[in-house]
């Protein structure tokens, strides 16, 4: 007699996105940009400011920020190429209560399969990943939108087992 776990508490990667804030327009979003298409293959889109800051010279609605977001078999690829960046281990801290996990990159070239190219310079981005089972779809829907019971979210243990069983992580 074998005994089945239920297939709807499976855990999955629903989203990486991989976000460059660099805090001004121009040259260097558009350098930020390279990278991001560099290493994920997709195209960037631009972030804008939300707000006015005198003191930096950034107006409200000007891009200062490129983003990516990746799902599926490419978010796996390119998480497993970030982590090995970060030697696969990720700070117990960077988990939240609900199954999202945060950490940075300090310079891309850390990337394995990323070289050094002196006309880009060196960007730090931020990553995220938020983890998802099947039947999350009812939170986002248009239509008898509803919410997800207690038991069925993903808490900070859960998280983090699966990227210790899943993607070789070591959580520190």
């Amino acid at each position: 007699m074998q005994t089945m776990e239920n297939p709807m508490r499976a855990i999955r990667i629903d989203k990486v996105v991989i976000n460059i804030g660099v805090g001004k327009s121009g040259e260097p979003l558009e350098k930020a940009k390279k990278v991001l298409q560099e290493l994920t293959g997709h195209k960037p889109s631009a972030r804008e400011a939300k707000k006015s800051v005198r003191d930096f010279n950034i107006h409200k609605k000007e891009p200062i920020g490129v983003m990516v977001t990746l799902r599926g078999d490419d978010a796996i690829n390119t998480l497993k190429r970030l982590l090995a960046a970060k030697n696969n281990q990720i700070k117990s801290s960077s988990f939240d209560e609900y199954g999202n996990v945060s950490f940075g990159i300090k310079e891309h070239i850390d990337i394995p399969g990323i070289k050094y190219n002196p006309e880009i310079g060196i960007f730090g981005m931020d990553v995220s990943i938020r983890l998802a089972r099947a039947g999350y779809r009812v939170r986002e829907r248009r239509y008898r939108r509803s919410k997800i019971g207690k038991n069925h979210m993903i808490n900070k243990e859960e998280a983090i087992a699966f990227f210790k069983d899943m993607l070789k992580t070591v959580v520190i």
